[in-house]
């Protein structure tokens, strides 16, 4: 409106009957897009249009026009009142709603229903579905809106199969990968590792797969939120420009990131490899790991596989899991003061819960942490700090039986494929025989072949267990030093003859040391 300060448009719910709920959608966020700041001038624009101002804005970017604006994550809470009084919305378009006539009915006979003002830019007032003119003219934007969304997922939908039948991926990379382009802003060359996220991820395979009693998805999903590792969401952000939303690791994410034959390099869709017309996997770059190597991830990260007792616990105290009460035998845990000056104590809390195996723990024993800590932290150093560290890691072999192990999967792949009836039809099935039949003989030429069997192996890493502990970034990095070494603290009373004691539960030492 002319003469109007759209800057006065915003300000807080004031109860005028024209509180109106600013509304802006995206389906794709670029940087050098300039359709948010144009719908903000519109939104604005129209609420001034109708003596309205805007309370608050709904704005969902990267969010499909074909997503029910109920289920929007910005705009859903407003519909379902949850997050307060408003008379009403106001959008840049109708499309800006959604693209689906169903829903977008739906959201503006809900406004008409409860008698809030549904307002978009270039129409004159707000509109009254009331009114048989207005409500046609609705439903042809949205209509054509629902139209142009059809045409526009047709388009992707051919695309995404001639790109796949080229051998050439489309949409995201899968997480440790990255797409590589020669002209900037171009169409992708080719698909390579990503040099860091591809480390992390072989690093969190090697643990797991060192020790998966200990090691397991939640651990290691923990460990990475405690080091600052961006999600994969993040890191794909991060990636293409877009700023870091801080989101946590989830095991089970991670550990459909180990057990994914993405992870091999090869093509996917609908969780499945691309196959050739070899019959092969599509292959688009060097795997993570090989094929070897995710067959043994996929044993000990089988629900159940893993045959660990006990809850793994996150906390930032050095001596959980490590230290045990010398009375009961019980573990020993954390207690926090009311007061903040005063620091948190290791104690036996066994007796308190009511445990039997701890009925005759009296006195408990109970010490400050910082104090024992300090005293592990000082015989751990001065008996295993100069000492070399070897790391067991996952050799897959010569080769040989990784080829071997995907030959095999490529046979039970079309033998699946056959039984399912993909190939009846005479000259498909001629097709399979030959098929079948050449990775037979292929199979029967490897395996006559000299194999080195895939297995754990240990090597050095040229840093002493000083330098791995002065490296560890919290005190759970550390204590996983601790356990990896079998250190076992027994503590007693402060009456005791003997405070603690500080041991190794295997490895040179099978004695207890350094009694404090």
């Amino acid at each position: 409106m002319r003469g109007t300060d759209l800057n006065m448009i915003e300000r807080p719910y004031d109860g005028c009957g024209k509180c109106l709920l600013g509304v802006r959608r995206l389906s794709r966020m670029k940087l050098a897009t300039s359709s948010p700041e144009r719908q903000r001038e519109d939104v604005l624009a129209a609420a001034a249009s109708v003596g309205g101002h805007i309370i608050g804005w709904a704005d969902d970017w990267e969010v499909s026009g074909a997503t029910d604006p109920v289920t929007r994550p910005k705009l859903g809470p407003w519909l379902r009142d949850e997050r307060g009084p408003y008379d009403g919305l106001v959008a840049a378009a109708v499309d800006r709603l959604g693209r689906n006539v169903v829903d977008c009915l739906n959201t503006g006979y809900k406004m008409r229903d409860e008698g809030k003002l549904l307002v978009t830019y270039g129409h004159e007032g707000p509109w009254d579905l009331n009114d048989t003119t207005d409500e046609n003219r609705f439903t042809m934007e949205v209509w054509g809106a629902q139209t142009e969304l059809r045409a526009i997922q047709r388009r992707n939908r051919s695309a995404t199969v001639k790109t796949r039948a080229a051998g050439r991926p489309k949409g995201k990379p899968s997480c440790g990968f990255r797409y590589v382009r020669v002209v900037m802003g171009g169409k992708f060359d080719h698909v390579e590792l990503h040099p860091h996220a591809s480390t992390v991820i072989r690093f969190v395979a090697r643990r797991i797969l060192a020790d998966p009693e200990r090691n397991t998805s939640s651990s290691e999903a923990a460990r990475l939120n405690r080091a600052g590792e961006p999600a994969p969401v993040d890191h794909l952000a991060v990636m293409y420009g877009k700023p870091s939303r801080g989101r946590p690791w989830h095991p089970t994410s991670l550990r459909n990131i180990l057990l994914s034959e993405a992870a091999l390099g090869y093509l996917m869709h609908n969780g499945k490899p691309v196959i050739d017309q070899e019959g092969n996997p599509v292959r688009l770059c060097e795997g993570l790991w090989d094929r070897a190597t995710r067959e043994a991830l996929k044993k000990v990260l089988t629900t159940g596989a893993t045959p660990w007792k006990g809850r793994r616990t996150n906390r930032g105290y050095l001596l959980t899991e490590v230290a045990l009460c010398g009375q009961c035998h019980n573990r020993v845990y954390t207690q926090t003061q009311n007061s903040p000056a005063m620091p948190p104590r290791y104690a036996c809390t066994a007796r308190n819960k009511g445990w039997l195996s701890a009925k005759d723990c009296r006195p408990a024993p109970l010490i400050r942490t910082h104090f024992l800590d300090g005293h592990v932290e000082e015989w751990f150093l001065q008996k295993f700090g100069d000492g070399v560290i070897f790391e067991t890691v996952y050799d897959p072999g010569n080769g040989v039986p990784e080829r071997i192990a995907e030959v095999q999967a490529t046979r039970e792949r079309l033998r699946g494929d056959r039984e399912a009836g993909l190939y009846d039809a005479a000259d498909d099935a001629q097709w399979f025989r030959e098929r079948y039949a050449a990775l037979g003989r292929e199979l029967a030429v490897l395996e006559s072949e000299p194999q080195r069997q895939p297995g754990m192996v240990q090597r050095p890493t040229g840093e002493t267990v000083a330098d791995r502990w002065h490296k560890a970034l919290d005190a759970q990095a550390r204590k996983e030093i601790l356990l990896d070494f079998g250190v076992r603290v027994t503590l007693f009373p402060a009456g005791a003859p003997v405070r603690y004691v500080v041991g190794v539960m295997h490895g040179p030492d099978r004695n207890p040391s350094g009694i404090g």
